[in-house]
């Protein structure tokens, strides 16, 4: 009996010994050494996150689970491991400054089984993805991304709210404002989307993104009970679809697989990606989702032209003082033009109504489009074309061939409203023929972007982002709130297609939906400070035609501001409160303001310009009674220096936009 006690004791001694040994730690730092990646290597595969002392992600296990019920991340057998430091800088022509620094320490774990994990560590956060190098296509079941947390702190979290099937939560328009709640009190039964912030005590704040999102479906996040933290949900493939939707345009599922993508066995899979920040202003100024994307596969780029767009749709088509028939016309479209023209706007866009909503090939017939197309080219002025997603992919590159032949210059493609593997190689591939044909693009009614914009510069816009056009019907969503949180949580992802430049503009109690003469919610100065704010190289002016006649000083300002940039500097702010960002284009620099509902004092420190020379700053602020008549704003020209800091008092949903050159 003792003899046996002795092989039992011996056989547990040399069980766990083995699986002690089978535990395997890693460590990797950022190049400043202020953040640290922990990897632990058992059963499962966790990682953590720290940033100095203060856990940002506690422990949280990943894996990813193909077809034979294979686990990459269970029972991991690691081969090898290689470390590299990467310190480099790539162009970025089309963006909010003309050079990346792209400077990270990375690891990458290779194991057993042919698969890898990949980490980089940069001075502003951290990402993994993981790698694939098999020889036959697989199939995606599903992909574990937890995410939790040591505390429970404060969320900016987009809950999936303006559902296309209720009775599908991922087709969706990806808009909607932050509830700011504890990350227990995550809304029972449903779904977020990325990206979205954690707030922590000690003024830190981490916003969760993904990147490079290529044949794979985008990432939503629930509530990962009892823990205290969140895990992924995907859509899965669609099988079976059905119209549907607004005005009967959305592809709606009716039947799903259950997988996530069939895909090439050798491959790199999404970036998982947390920014880390000690201060908020600095979240306005990132380029995580530009680092972790693919260079652009377009070789000649020098088609690609970013501008303004005088737009049809918010204002209603609602142009007066004509001898015409206001509408979706001929007349009205060169009214347009000659708007454009006359204020170097570089595009107008045909809104939905110029052809039939389900057969783009099929013109209005008030609407001469090729008369439109030679007129526009008389006064520099291109032309763009909406369609929905649906229209155009039942013959995507016969209609962009058809159009580019004619002359337009983009689409703005609209109504796509899911991020399932299905439509995400989709809109690599409206990407991919757009640019034969030279045309440009604006996703409306998209997800958010993910590295895309990089990968093909062509695209210059998204929404995903609950825009102006939402003031035409939602009396109850506190606009400049959202306003001054998108810069540091949405617009991380990448450009927003929010459409501002309303001229008429609404204090909190005066504020009401109006389908023909929408308004804006905040003042006149808020307006022109979100065309720096906003980044968006294909920037709308939402407004009528007629309004900016009526207020040709703020025209004459907002269409002299570009939409592109040389350089950034992210001056202050705070989430959901207040913002403030100096942007530079050559020789100018453009700076907008803008607070919530709170009026504010503020103070514009101008130390990033040149020292030692004196600039001209025309600036318009809210006037003295913008409290009153939101429309209300100061225009004064003063000269400053490095030396100048200026104190100004914001209105309630107030702002200030000046260009100093």
């Amino acid at each position: 009996m003792k003899k046996r006690i002795f092989y039992i004791f011996i056989l547990l001694f040399f069980n766990a010994s083995f699986s002690q040994q089978q535990v395997q730690d890693f460590v990797l730092e950022s190049p400043n050494r202020k953040i640290k990646v922990s990897i632990v290597i058992s059963e499962k595969i966790t990682w953590s996150v720290s940033h100095d002392k203060d856990i940002i992600l506690a422990p949280s296990s990943i894996s990813m689970t193909l077809d034979q019920n294979e686990i990459l991340g269970k029972n991991a057998l690691l081969l090898n491991s290689k470390r590299e430091k990467v310190n480099q800088t790539f162009e970025s022509p089309f963006y909010k400054k003309s050079t990346v620094k792209n400077q990270y320490n990375l690891l990458v774990l290779n194991f057993k089984n042919d698969f890898s994990i990949e980490y980089r560590a940069f001075d502003d956060g951290v990402a993994y993805r993981f790698i694939t190098k098999k020889k036959k296509d697989i199939t995606v079941k599903w992909e574990e991304v937890t995410l939790n947390f040591d505390e429970d702190y404060n969320t900016f979290m987009p809950y999936v709210r303006d559902l296309r099937n209720p009775k599908d939560p991922y087709i969706s328009s990806f808009e909607a404002q932050y509830e700011n709640k504890k990350v227990s009190e995550f809304a029972k039964d449903t779904l977020a989307f990325l990206p979205f912030l954690i707030d922590f005590k000690n003024r830190k704040k981490a916003v969760f993104l993904e990147a490079n999102l290529e044949d794979y479906p985008g990432l939503f996040v629930t509530n990962n009970k009892p823990k205290l933290g969140f895990e992924a949900r995907f859509s899965k493939y669609p099988l079976q679809e059905t119209n549907g939707g607004f005005n009967n345009i959305n592809r709606l599922i009716t039947e799903r697989a259950d997988y996530l993508v069939k895909t090439k066995g050798t491959r790199n899979f999404p970036w998982r990606a947390i920014v880390i920040s000690e201060n908020d202003a600095n979240l306005a100024n990132n380029d995580m989702v530009q680092k972790l994307s693919e260079p652009s596969k377009i070789k000649d780029i020098s088609w690609i032209k970013p501008g303004k767009v005088a737009w049809d749709w918010w204002n209603d088509w609602n142009i007066y003082n004509i001898d015409f028939k206001a509408g979706i016309n001929t007349q009205t479209y060169k009214y347009y033009i000659d708007f454009a023209s006359k204020n170097k706007v570089e595009y107008v866009v045909l809104d939905e109504g110029w052809s039939l909503e389900d057969d783009i090939m099929k013109h209005n017939p008030n609407v001469d489009l090729e008369a439109l197309i030679a007129y526009g080219k008389e006064r520099n002025v291109g032309i763009i074309l909406w369609s929905s997603w649906m229209a155009l992919t039942k013959n995507t590159a016969g209609i962009f061939k058809n159009y580019a032949d004619l002359g337009i210059k983009g689409f703005k493609v609209d109504f796509l409203d899911r991020d399932d593997a299905k439509m995400v190689n989709s809109v690599y591939d409206i990407a991919q023929k757009a640019a034969d044909n030279k045309l440009l693009l604006d996703f409306h009614g998209m997800y958010k972007p993910t590295g895309i914009q990089r990968t093909f510069p062509n695209i210059l816009n998204f929404e995903g982002v609950k825009g102006l056009e939402n003031n035409k019907w939602t009396p109850n969503d506190d606009v400049p709130t959202y306003d001054c949180s998108i810069p540091f949580i949405r617009m991380m992802a990448g450009p927003m297609d929010y459409t501002p430049g309303a001229m008429r503009n609404a204090t909190k109690s005066e504020f009401r939906p109006s389908h023909s003469t929408p308004m804006s919610q905040g003042t006149r100065s808020h307006q022109l400070a979100l065309y720096t704010i906003f980044e968006a190289p294909l920037q709308m002016m939402a407004d009528s035609p007629t309004a900016y006649i009526k207020e040709q000083e703020s025209t004459d300002f907002i269409a002299r501001i570009p939409t592109v940039f040389d350089e950034t500097v992210a001056l202050d702010g705070e989430v959901g409160k207040f913002v403030s960002i100096a942007r530079k284009k050559e020789n100018t620099w453009y700076l907008g303001a803008i607070t919530n509902w709170d009026s504010r004092d503020i103070t514009i420190d101008f130390s990033f310009l040149e020292k030692g020379k004196k600039f001209e700053a025309e600036i318009f602020s809210d006037g003295l009674n913008a409290d009153k008549a939101a429309n209300d704003y100061k225009r004064e020209v003063i000269t400053v220096d490095s030396t100048a800091k200026l104190k100004y008092r914001l209105a309630s949903g107030g702002g200030i936009a000046m260009i100093i050159k």
